[in-house]
């Protein structure tokens, strides 16, 4: 995928050497995709992207001066960006939670390869979100503090509480909306959701929107968290 007849510009943020060097010859390697430039910490991230307009960010999280969370923050607040992907280990859970709440569209794990990497940069241009399950219910898992032990839209077990809040924006979404959210939740893809539900790709992408409109939600990943924050999912159960 390129945009319009360009390739895809990406900026690279690590501050690892070794790290920067080895996605950058990942990537370079794809037809469709180029690195514009690389930054070693969330300082250099910020403006980099306000020079070069890239197209997808890959940061990473634990940086000096400036970490990835806030550089997402201030990247995606001032539009410098149309995506930002997360590059890390299970290692920062706690960063990668904050990073939903920055804008980040997407979680990619530093060994993932070559292939999950292009993935990752493509799927985050369309406006999807690629997000390894496991990883997504481990994080899940993480911030509720408790096991799964419900399905879709069953009431909360009074051991996770849910604010007053989120049970009325839960309470908006439609019955197809809600069917929507419950497969969004588990990390597929708009034609992925589209072929489960028998929908068009344009009605999943419609739906999607009014969700994220309804839950007050800002991004795919915003929306997942709302699911689970909610009670609507558990991790690690798949509805009825």
């Amino acid at each position: 995928m390129t945009v319009g007849t360009q390739p895809i510009r990406v900026l690279v943020v690590d501050d690892q050497p070794i790290v920067r060097m080895g996605l950058r010859m990942m990537l370079d390697a794809e037809p469709d995709i180029v690195v514009v430039d690389e930054a070693t910490d969330g300082v250099e991230a910020v403006r980099m992207a306000a020079a070069h307009r890239p197209d997808v960010v890959l940061m990473d999280v634990r940086m000096p001066r400036l970490d990835g969370v806030e550089a997402t923050r201030r990247i995606t607040a001032a539009g410098t960006a149309r995506a930002v992907v997360i590059i890390t280990t299970f290692d920062d859970e706690e960063y990668l939670l904050s990073s939903v709440d920055a804008g980040a569209c997407g979680f990619l794990l530093k060994d993932a390869g070559a292939d999950l990497l292009a993935a990752a940069v493509r799927t985050a241009l369309r406006g999807d979100a690629l997000i390894d399950p496991a990883m997504t219910r481990s994080l899940l898992e993480h911030r509720l503090g408790a096991p799964a032990a419900a399905r879709p839209g069953a009431v909360p077990s009074a051991a996770v509480p849910v604010p007053a809040q989120k049970l009325a924006l839960l309470d908006r979404l439609s019955d197809r909306e809600r069917d929507v959210l419950e497969s969004l939740s588990r990390g597929l893809s708009n034609a992925a959701i589209a072929g489960e539900l028998f929908l068009s790709a344009a009605t999943v992408k419609t739906h999607i929107s009014n969700i994220m409109a309804k839950t007050e939600t800002t991004s795919r990943v915003q929306a997942t968290v709302f699911a689970y924050e909610s009670g609507f999912v558990r991790p690690g159960v798949r509805g009825a």
